[in-house]
């Protein structure tokens, strides 16, 4: 079937955010647009793009009322489709390029469904702000910037790093293919322990929970960038997880940039790019986002909060990780405590990291349930300080002990993703290893099978029909990309 595009051949990336429900009337069409990838294409091209989408969502639910519509395939474009929030559409459209990177379409989806729940994670939902200021300004506000600090989450933490993830390269946009990594969002990746390592943690999580007394307390611990412990509910891990690897974890804070590693820099033959000029994203203050808003409305300054911003983490002398993201009034020197919503709970917590050498533990204890707020949440971190530091400092050691680097997990000789759905838990190759693959080696047939890899995952290979970005996805709980190169 084919569908005519209003892209061009120089606009290979479109992102956008709409809301069914605004702009019904004629003359107020621009109301629906929450956010918009190039920022700087005429109003008339927005519009355009998002009067196809919303006919095909339309035009699809006459054939599938109870499915939403989730790929549109033209001859020149992919239509990715995500209904974040009821009659909230996040939309991508792809150009297609057979001389370049092949991507799966449950890859973008992911991409897609994986901001959301960030956002979700730090701002609530889109209705909900829709719904405190209809006019819109306010949603539009926390959007932009969030987007944009998003698709510029990463950058290259060292100089011997192959593989780096950073959708904004330059002022073009890319996708990673699946030479640049293998990676599935919305999964945590996890570190095998052995059982005396293991009792250790779980003694070290009952510690961390009584430090904060009668108030309930959710922990989080990481070593390195892979999740040794989680309390929390298995959406509300991967969303922490996945913001402690951006911004938390030992490499960003020493480097002062992300250590999530997808998209070579420097190397753009495997990627799709467009050419568009970052309009209203470098000059961004901190604090206050100022967006000129298509609807009616007074003042359209607004407190935005920006938790995905790099360089704005540090470790403090005592071991707890501090940031002026969260201060309370634009320009104030004093720090206030970073907050988080929890998805299962839909409670507002108080964030707490601490650091102490390669081990990152996070404490969320609810809003609700501390009344003189800094003061005690100073307290919570003084407990885990007086209580919990010699046993953090034992259970540092023990994994330090079993751990063997980079390539522990590796099988000489092969890449490969595994991914269990049930669990949300992803393997893969070291990075390093994924960049040797070629598009021919990953498309060809399988070459083993057996009962286990090493002490964790089931082993039962199959190729998907059409490989990815890095963010793969696989039909089953035991399949996996495996080449021998």
């Amino acid at each position: 079937m084919g569908l005519s595009s209003a892209s061009t051949a120089t606009e290979a990336i479109k992102l956008c955010i709409f809301d069914l429900r605004r702009g019904q009337q004629e003359g107020q069409e621009l109301d629906k647009i929450l956010f918009f990838f190039p920022a700087d294409l005429p109003f008339s091209t927005q519009l355009s793009v998002i009067g196809l989408s919303e006919g095909l969502i339309t035009f699809t639910r006459i054939f599938s009322p109870e499915a939403a519509c989730e790929l549109i395939e033209a001859e020149r474009h992919s239509h990715v489709f995500y209904e974040a929030e009821p009659d909230i559409w996040m939309v991508m459209i792809v150009e297609k390029n057979e001389s370049e990177a092949i991507w799966r379409i449950a890859a973008l989806q992911k991409v897609l469904k994986e901001v959301h729940s960030l956002f979700l994670m730090f701002h609530g939902s889109i209705r909900a702000l829709l719904e405190k200021e209809p006019a819109g300004g306010l949603i539009r506000a926390h959007l932009h910037p969030f987007m944009m600090d998003y698709l510029r989450a990463c950058q290259k933490w060292s100089p011997l790093d192959n593989c780096c993830w950073d959708f904004l390269f330059g002022k073009k946009l890319l996708l990673p293919s699946f030479r640049d990594c293998l990676k599935e969002c919305g999964t945590v990746q996890m570190l095998n322990v052995s059982r005396e390592a293991a009792i250790e943690v779980q003694s070290l999580v009952r510690l961390l929970e009584s430090c904060a007394g009668s108030s309930p307390c959710y922990s989080l611990i990481l070593f390195q960038d892979l999740l040794v412990s989680t309390t929390l509910s298995p959406v509300d891990t991967i969303n922490l997880f996945t913001y402690a690897v951006l911004r938390l974890t030992p490499r960003t804070i020493s480097s002062g940039v992300s250590s999530w590693s997808y998209l070579r820099k420097g190397s753009t033959g495997s990627s799709v790019t467009a050419g568009y000029t970052l309009a209203h994203s470098a000059s961004v203050p901190d604090q206050y986002y100022c967006l000129p808003d298509t609807s009616p409305s007074g003042d359209n300054n607004y407190h935005v909060v920006r938790p995905l911003k790099r360089d704005r983490w540090s470790k403090a002398k005592d071991g707890f990780l501090v940031t002026d993201i969260w201060s309370a009034e634009a320009g104030s020197s004093t720090s206030a405590t970073p907050t988080i919503w929890l998805q299962q709970t839909e409670e507002r917590m108080y964030l707490c990291a601490y650091q102490f050498r390669s081990l990152t533990l996070i404490l969320v204890v609810p809003v609700a349930s501390i009344l003189n707020g800094e003061q005690l949440v100073s307290l919570v971190k003084q407990q885990v300080l007086e209580n919990a530091s010699l046993k953090m400092l034992k259970v540092e050691e023990k994994l330090s002990k079993g751990w063997g680097g980079e390539n522990a997990y590796h099988v000489s000789g092969y890449r490969y993703l595994l991914v269990d759905v049930d669990r949300n838990v992803s393997r893969a190759s070291p990075p390093g290893k994924v960049t040797t693959l070629t598009k021919d080696q990953v498309l060809r047939t399988v070459i083993v099978k057996g009962p286990k890899v090493g002490r964790l995952f089931p082993l039962q290979f199959s190729i998907p029909k059409v490989v990815s970005l890095a963010c793969t996805t696989t039909a089953n709980v035991n399949e996996v990309w495996h080449k021998k190169f």
